[in-house]
């Protein structure tokens, strides 16, 4: 017995230790040799699983889950499961994987806190949105089955896993949204079909008694008006056969530039602005709380952006203000790019910029025009003057 004890006892200290210096080649040597159960503590009752999630490793929080580890372990001494440790981290990857292994977004530790509201308190807000927008898989495949008289699903098997993607994501930008809809060109055929299954989840969120989720079914909706206005604008289009007239009559474009067309004012996102309060007044459960804190939010004397006020129900307030860079077409955080002309506005692919050029072009010309008082220019001289310098130096 004292030799098993001995043995364990060199696991646990030694797989600690290869997560704390995450020591992939060391980590996998171990776990190829270790038969037994990975779940190992340490001395705070801290699980294997849970030191790599606090690491936001998710290469051995993966390898960890494959091997059985218990995602929602107790033991530890303050009541921290692996989703508050990885909602710490930062990583919303590693929080991902807890999620769809099982992880419970609602656990608690010993001062009655969340994962989710563990990650805002430190600032994560990222994951927060991460773990406040996740949907297991089954709420969506539960409608790719025939129920009761019907024939055949609300939702063809082929497009659970592409909706349950679109659900999923985090920046509920429209243009964001629609883009997505690009690498999934089976959704976008089927959109009238997902747009039902996303107000017969949005009915469900508010008919779960008392756990009843407003957020989740204002989002299930918001989702699927912006989806059926995308399947609107491509029913009425009549795309031509050539290839230029490809990108006129596409609806994504179509309702990309929409809103993203500013106002009079040139700067204010007039039609975005009307599009997303529509959408606000359609939602139908209006006896709701969340209904009536938009409603008072964007009917106030000086009202934000419908977009923050939506982005806010769904993906909750931040605490202070960070200054992080946005994608100027789509909102998404820290993009890559940025005008190559300007270097002012910041996008995440070309495709973004693409799209906003047509906003921008005007801006953009303005800022990169040449600038006439650099030391190594020559002086511009009005042809007046300068006539009158050659009548002098003749006349001299």
């Amino acid at each position: 017995m004292d030799n098993k004890s001995d043995e364990q006892s060199t696991a646990e200290k030694s797989i600690f230790n290869a997560i704390a210096q995450e020591d992939m080649d060391e980590f996998k040597n171990i776990l190829a040799h270790h038969k037994g159960s990975v779940d190992l503590f340490d001395e705070n009752g801290m699980t294997a699983l849970q030191h790599a999630a606090y690491k936001g490793n998710k290469d051995m929080v993966q390898m960890l889950l494959d091997r059985g580890a218990d995602v929602n372990s107790g033991k530890h001494e303050y009541n921290y499961t692996a989703l508050h440790f990885g909602a710490l981290s930062g990583n919303s990857d590693v929080c991902k994987l807890l999620l769809n292994a099982g992880a419970k977004p609602t656990a608690t530790n010993s001062v009655g806190r969340t994962a989710a509201q563990m990650a805002a308190f430190v600032g994560n807000h990222h994951t927060v949105a991460t773990i406040n927008n996740f949907v297991p898989l089954s709420e969506i495949s539960y409608y790719s089955i025939p129920r009761g008289q019907q024939t055949e699903p609300y939702l063809p098997p082929v497009l659970v896993d592409p909706l349950h993607k679109f659900v999923l994501g985090v920046n509920i930008h429209p243009v964001r949204l629609a883009l997505n809809l690009q690498n999934s060109p089976a959704l976008l055929d089927n959109a009238d079909k997902a747009s039902k299954v996303l107000e017969l989840l949005s009915k469900k969120e508010m008919t779960r008694g008392s756990d009843t989720n407003e957020v989740m079914a204002f989002k299930y909706h918001y989702l699927s008006y912006i989806l059926n206005e995308i399947f609107n604008i491509r029913d009425k289009q009549k795309p031509n056969t050539e290839n230029k007239e490809e990108k006129k009559h596409d609806p994504i474009e179509i309702f990309s530039k929409k809103l993203l067309k500013p106002g009079k004012d040139g700067i204010s996102l007039d039609l975005m602005d009307a599009f997303l309060k529509d959408c606000v007044r359609e939602f139908p459960y209006r006896e709701c709380t969340t209904f009536h804190q938009m409603v008072t939010s964007l009917t106030s004397k000086d009202p934000p952006p419908a977009l923050s006020v939506i982005n806010c129900t769904i993906n909750g307030q931040r605490g202070f203000v960070d200054a992080i860079p946005y994608c100027s077409t789509c909102g998404e955080e820290k993009p890559a790019k940025k005008c190559s002309k300007c270097k002012t506005v910041q996008y995440c692919d070309r495709e973004c910029q693409r799209l906003h050029w047509f906003v921008h072009k005007k801006a953009c010309n303005r800022e990169t025009a040449p600038v006439t008082t650099s030391t190594n220019t020559k002086p511009v001289i009005d042809a007046t003057e300068l006539t009158s310098q050659l009548q002098n130096l003749v006349a001299g």
